[in-house]
């Protein structure tokens, strides 16, 4: 085991006896009694209370107020990591390898019974994500660490579905995961604002020399989601769109992550969205066709007519075929 084991151990081993002995730590560690005694200091240096007691019934213990501290994470903790770690593998999580090694930390240094209530609980929990691309792992890694560590990269990225790469001055300032995609939300040298860029489109990325300022207080999220969502003072830029159906049609479109902050007003078989007309025009009639006969649009009757004409088009589309 490494250093760090180590000395978790002998702490571990610190908290569930009375006093133990250096040669009983070095003997169940399987390491020499010198290094035991090496580790005690560098325990004692962090902190942790130890007392040494000399003579025949002498060894190490805890000061007792210590033993009592939530040093180890109770039952519902240690469920809430581990639940947490599915949810974080199947995201594409780039440290997986080494939350895997914490998860068996964890499991390691429990008591039996808490390790069968946790494998029992695991069995019954479980993600189902879209497959993560392996080669994104690299990329993710690196940004994370120049978010941390505020390092200017240098970029080569594919806008939309182009075919040719642009090399990028950016200065990274967080990750996003939103929809089963990662994001990186960086300040763009080359359009001079701060913009997101989709991480399985960047083709290569390498750390500069520059290092950068973060703005105080930002937060990569509400950005992200700002330019997601339509201005709230921009009114006069958005539409009535009405439509009726099934209650549980009505209430998972009241669901959706962009409508649901567009309702108004609904009923169980009727919503009121206000909505900006670009999105009308280029997304809604796509999304609302995969509803079938479960909806109905009653206002505005331009939507109505964009149904219909994507109706025909794929119509025509697929008889062509």
């Amino acid at each position: 085991m490494s250093k760090a084991d180590n000395m978790l151990s002998i702490l571990w081993l610190l908290q569930t006896e009375k006093k133990i002995t250096a040669k009983q730590l070095a003997e169940a560690l399987e390491i020499n009694i010198r290094t035991v005694y090496r580790y005690i200091d560098a325990l004692c240096a962090s902190g942790v209370p130890i007392i040494s007691d000399a003579g025949h019934n002498g060894g190490y213990s805890l000061l007792h107020p210590f033993t009592e501290a939530p040093l180890f994470f109770d039952l519902n903790e240690q469920k809430a990591l581990v639940h947490a770690a599915v949810f974080a593998e199947e995201a594409g999580y780039p440290f997986g390898t080494d939350l895997m090694n914490a998860i068996a930390k964890l499991k390691r240094y429990t008591n039996e019974e808490q390790r069968q209530t946790i494998d029992r609980h695991s069995v019954g929990f479980e993600v189902i994500l879209p497959p993560q691309d392996p080669a994104l792992e690299s990329f993710l890694q690196e940004i994370e660490l120049s978010v941390a560590n505020a390092c200017r990269l240098q970029m080569g990225y594919i806008k939309n579905y182009q075919l040719n790469v642009q090399t990028r001055e950016i200065d990274p300032y967080g990750l996003v995961h939103w929809r089963a995609k990662w994001y990186l939300i960086a300040y763009c040298h080359l359009r001079g604002e701060i913009r997101s860029f989709r991480v399985d489109r960047i083709h290569s990325i390498s750390r500069t020399d520059a290092t950068f300022e973060r703005p105080p207080g930002f937060s990569a999220r509400q950005l992200f989601l700002t330019n997601l969502l339509p201005e709230t003072d921009q009114q006069e830029q958005l539409i009535s769109v009405v439509v009726k159906g099934r209650m549980q049609a009505i209430t998972d479109l009241c669901g959706h992550w962009f409508l649901g902050h567009a309702v108004v007003e609904r009923t169980s078989e009727q919503v009121h969205f206000r909505i900006s007309e670009q999105f009308v025009h280029t997304h809604v009639p796509h999304f609302f066709l995969s509803y079938g006969k479960s909806i109905q649009v009653i206002e505005p009757a331009f939507l109505k007519e964009r149904l219909v004409a994507v109706a025909k088009d794929l119509l025509d589309y697929y008889q062509s075929s």
